[in-house]
């Protein structure tokens, strides 16, 4: 993955340019929530050029719509936004009982500030200005400290995957996937035996949906992957005019 070059206006954003942003690519969905334009659209490039899928918006309000409509492994919450802010949402979020790393940023320095946000629930928090590379080295570090890769491992049938190494074995053999066959079958499994919409694989795995839903490639990914568990006591079953599920046998 290469560098990931800030646009001129940056500097003016409340984001000191780091020497090295790049990062290793992970299937990882974030939601952004800033209101400042610019700061929202830089933090969206950068982290989609680190390999997330990243739903930006640009106040409260949007943010808590977006969380109960789309499932997230990480949330970048900007405390001061017009109407709900960023410390609203956290105390919504963890008022429905959601473990959800929250990374919270603001231009607020004081340490009372700091006891506030992480007394409500945040997980962390960066103040502004600040460097594009800390802000990723912390996703990262919350991603490690979240249930949803500290989880046991997932069985379906003889089929296994476990979270914290992104392995996945058929009875003994471990299987090889790509990166969309991997997070196709992560949300199958975690919801298995229920049906998964195409919508809901859609938003879980492409970081624009229509461009999943408007074609066939759905369906390009899921025969290759049905193809790849064929050995197994596993099937990935089609719900006409609903979605997908897989059971085991």
């Amino acid at each position: 993955m290469g560098r990931v070059i800030p646009p001129p206006a940056i500097f003016g954003l409340g984001v000191i340019p780091s020497s090295g942003w790049a990062c290793k690519p992970v299937v990882v969905r974030v939601l952004v929530a800033e209101d400042d334009a610019g700061l929202r659209s830089v933090l969206e490039r950068a982290l989609r050029e680190n390999g997330y899928v990243v739903d930006a918006v640009a106040d409260g309000e949007s943010a808590v719509a977006f969380l109960r409509t789309y499932e997230y492994e990480v949330a970048i919450l900007d405390w001061r936004m017009p109407g709900t802010s960023g410390l609203d949402v956290v105390h919504e979020i963890r008022r429905r009982g959601s473990p959800l790393p929250i990374l919270m940023l603001t231009a607020r320095d004081t340490a009372a500030d700091r006891v506030a946000g992480l007394d409500e629930g945040a997980d962390d928090y960066l103040v502004k200005p600040f460097d594009l590379g800390e802000l990723l080295a912390r996703l990262r570090a919350l991603q490690r400290r979240s249930p949803a890769l500290q989880t046991t491992v997932i069985t379906v049938g003889d089929l296994e995957f476990d979270p914290s190494t992104r392995e996945v074995r058929v009875g003994s053999t471990p299987l090889g996937l790509t990166g969309i066959e991997l997070s196709i079958l992560e949300i199958l499994m975690r919801r298995s035996p229920a049906v998964v919409a195409r919508r809901s694989i859609a938003v879980h795995v492409w970081a624009e949906e229509a461009d999943a839903l408007g074609s066939n490639t759905i369906d390009v990914h899921l025969a290759r992957l049905r193809a790849k568990l064929a050995p197994g006591r596993v099937r990935i079953e089609t719900v006409r005019g609903v979605g997908y599920r897989m059971v085991g046998a």
